[in-house]
């Protein structure tokens, strides 16, 4: 009997079209002799709708031109993930998906769902807070400075200081909870930064500036597994986008922004120690089922920074999580397979737990 498996797509965040393009690719590459992929979408305006048409765009600016339509039946989130669902794939980048809310959800219908629990999802979508726990692990971070909205309110010129005395331009702004680039500005000086804060501002509460890493190389690495993750090949992104670095219109908009480069041309030492450390991020995370871990490489002295971990990485057909493996030896579809079977394996490992002292 074929396992039905809930994808859930698209989201409340901003990063709403990219998802509708990762689901897409997902139904096209799911094994249908194994599974029978169910869609569930979330509107923008957080309504859940079950039984939507399979999404086909391509591309984010697909979405955003034609928008989301198809719907057949608009439930609540419960009745959306009941109803003989066998396991959830969620592939909700963002707030309200990525960060735990979502997974909460799941844990509390007691429903198998691929990746990582409540906290690792909360834990890698906040910036901020994953930052610390890397730095506590010995994980090698680039300097940075965390700003509220509440701070720029009362002393922007305060907080310009701050940046400017602690890190060196040009610096990279960003909101602490999103991902995709969304909101993501470089600035290189005092009013830069001031546009770049408002920029970031107007997706999250909370920010995160961080010092630019010379002639960076943008290097990432695929994990895959529960408690004994492994990690793939690495990969690069060569970016030749107007922005100079991997922004949102580079990578989902502009077809010959950046260009993927996999495996990554870097030295077996250095590919090594991006395999080692992604699986060390992972694990400080307490992940599990799959991320994509990104690295900064210093083009001057060749040291190797951790930027960030995705839980939900892209899964769109330029995405490098599931080329990253491909590179490594395994298919689209069958790292889909592997995804839920990881989920399924977790979810009986939580059912042998006990709930009771009785």
């Amino acid at each position: 009997m074929k396992l039905r498996v809930g994808v859930i797509y698209g989201g409340r965040s901003g990063e709403h079209e990219v998802s509708v393009v990762s689901a897409a690719s997902i139904f096209k590459y799911l094994d249908r002799n194994r599974f029978q992929p169910v869609p569930i979408r979330i509107d923008k305006d957080g309504r859940w709708v079950l039984g939507a048409k399979e999404p086909t765009a391509i591309s984010a600016g697909d979405v955003q031109d034609s928008g989301t339509v198809g719907a057949l039946q608009v439930t609540e989130p419960t009745a959306a993930i009941g109803g003989g669902i066998d396991v959830i794939f969620p592939v909700l980048h963002g707030p309200y998906g990525e960060d735990g809310t979502v997974q909460g959800l799941l844990e509390l219908a007691n429903v198998p769902y691929v990746g990582a629990g409540v906290l690792g999802s909360a834990l890698g979508m906040d910036k901020a807070v994953s930052k610390t726990v890397f730095a506590a692990h010995g994980l090698p971070i680039v300097p940075y400075v965390t700003i509220t909205a509440r701070e720029w309110e009362k002393a922007p010129r305060d907080v310009t200081d701050r940046v400017a005395s602690s890190l060196r331009y040009p610096v990279f702004v960003k909101p602490a909870n999103l991902g995709s680039s969304v909101g993501i500005s470089r600035a290189a000086s005092d009013s830069e930064l001031a546009t770049a804060i408002r920029e970031a501002l107007d997706y999250d509460r909370k920010i995160v500036v961080e010092s630019g890493v010379p002639n960076a190389r943008e290097i990432e690495c695929a994990v895959l597994g529960n408690d004994e993750p492994e990690a793939s090949l690495p990969g690069e992104i060569v970016v030749t986008h107007p922005d100079g670095f991997y922004s949102y219109e580079a990578k989902y908009l502009d077809p010959t922004g950046a260009t993927p480069r996999i495996p990554a041309d870097l030295p077996q030492e250095m590919i090594d120690r991006v395999r080692r450390l992604s699986i060390d991020a992972f694990k400080a995370l307490d992940l599990s089922g799959m991320a994509r871990v990104d690295f900064f490489l210093d083009g001057r002295d060749g040291v190797l920074y951790l930027n960030e971990v995705n839980t939900i990485p892209g899964f769109t057909a330029i995405s490098m999580y599931p080329k990253m493996w491909e590179a490594t030896g395994v298919s689209y579809s069958e790292l889909l397979s592997r995804l839920i079977t990881l989920a399924i394996e977790r979810h009986e490992q939580k059912q042998r737990l006990r709930t009771s002292r009785t």
